[in-house]
């Protein structure tokens, strides 16, 4: 007699977590660029390619441009929450995620929700909604990252309170930089295509002014230049190229323990201000210093330290340390000392570390440089 079968198990198994939605920021310097625009016509375009795609939040703010571009769109209805006697609208990420459309626009990533809403930012909000796999188009301008508070303060003279952690940009998936000349962002401003006319004195006074919209600019175009800088080094690394991507200048300059370095590390940071390169020093520890090489490292740690210049230290064989890091971190020039070495001293050890390094890094420029300091030379 066949036995009966067992209780059936009540238990459901475990959905797999749906893949992470896609981040796009459109990045600007100042309001009026043309982010919200650009972000809305590519959600137009994706939706005429059949995606599904649906407006979370837009700050519409009566600019024509916005509205005609908002066209078809569906607008998912904004959440209505009581703070202070008054009635304020929020995104309701609630309604997104049970609309789950393939593509949401959210505007002003750095908006802080009124309280009482289920999260105290936008960007929060955003980060639930990548997690539920749905793909987002945002905007940001660069003042609002955290780490380009002080310097922003110092440009403007205006604290921003509202920023967004950079982690957020350097996460995202693809960030394109919505540029303008400060010259013609003035024009819109004084067309009124930015604010209404009896606010324009006031933002030319404070905000919109040549210099502040010139140093803001410099600033979004330089961390767009690094997300991009950041993306084409993992591609380089997953790659494991043989060669250096001269995209842009990183000049490394070589610390020894047996004679100061400090001739080189003037050297590579007069040749980094000109080229407006980066700059690090690098000393690979082969052996325990004695006490007169730790005084020598030390009188080069502190100059390093004068000029802001980084410095890395690498613990294995000196030619292959140098060798290594010069490849992994893409750098174009590297700044040295003559070996102060006998050959016998070299073929014991090796070989000469330049002669391996001009073998092995045949796309980098490598700069030696007598240790002798010339009559006349000072400290820059």
């Amino acid at each position: 007699m066949p036995s009966s079968p067992g209780p059936l198990s009540s238990a459901q198994p475990e959905l797999p977590a749906p893949p992470r939605g896609r981040h796009k920021i459109f990045m600007g310097f100042a309001v009026g660029v043309g982010k919200t625009y650009d972000m809305l016509q590519e959600a137009n375009r994706r939706r005429e390619r059949g995606e599904d795609v649906v407006v979370g939040w837009v700050e519409r703010q009566g600019r024509a441009g916005t509205e005609a571009e908002m066209g078809d769109l569906v607008v998912v209805p904004a959440l209505r929450l009581e703070y202070r006697g008054s009635t304020f609208e929020e995104m309701d990420v609630e309604a997104v995620l049970a609309r789950h459309p393939r593509v949401v626009v959210v505007d002003e990533l750095a908006h802080s929700n009124v309280p009482g809403s289920p999260r105290e930012k936008r960007w929060q909000d955003v980060q639930v909604l990548l997690e539920a796999g749905i793909d987002v188009l945002s905007t940001l301008n660069v003042q609002h990252l955290d780490s380009l508070n002080d310097i922003v303060h110092d440009i403007t003279g205006i604290v921003v309170r509202e920023t967004v952690p950079d982690t957020l940009l350097a996460h995202a998936d693809e960030v394109q930089m919505v540029d303008l000349s400060p010259q013609a962002l003035l024009a819109r401003l004084e067309r009124g295509d930015i604010y209404p006319a009896d606010q324009i004195q006031q933002a030319r006074a404070h905000w919109f002014n040549l210099g502040n919209l010139n140093a803001l600019r410099e600033l979004a175009l330089r961390e767009v230049a690094h997300e991009v800088d950041e993306d084409t080094t993992e591609y380089q690394k997953r790659r494991r190229p043989r060669t250096t991507w001269a995209t842009h200048d990183r000049i490394m300059v070589c610390i020894t323990p047996t004679a100061g370095s400090q001739r080189l590390i003037r050297r590579g940071w007069r040749i980094a201000r000109r080229l407006r390169a980066d700059l690090v020093c690098v000393y690979v520890e082969d052996h325990a210093p004695t006490d007169s090489e730790q005084a020598i490292l030390r009188h080069d740690f502190d100059q390093a330290n004068r000029l802001d210049i980084p410095v890395v230290t690498l613990h294995g064989t000196v030619r292959k340390e140098l060798a290594r890091y010069a490849r992994e971190n893409r750098i174009t020039q590297i700044v040295l000392g003559h070996s102060l070495r006998s050959r016998w001293e070299e073929w014991t050890s090796g070989g000469s570390i330049i002669h391996h390094l001009v073998s092995q890094l045949k796309t980098i420029d490598i700069l030696v440089v007598a240790h002798e300091k010339q009559p006349g030379e000072g400290d820059p």
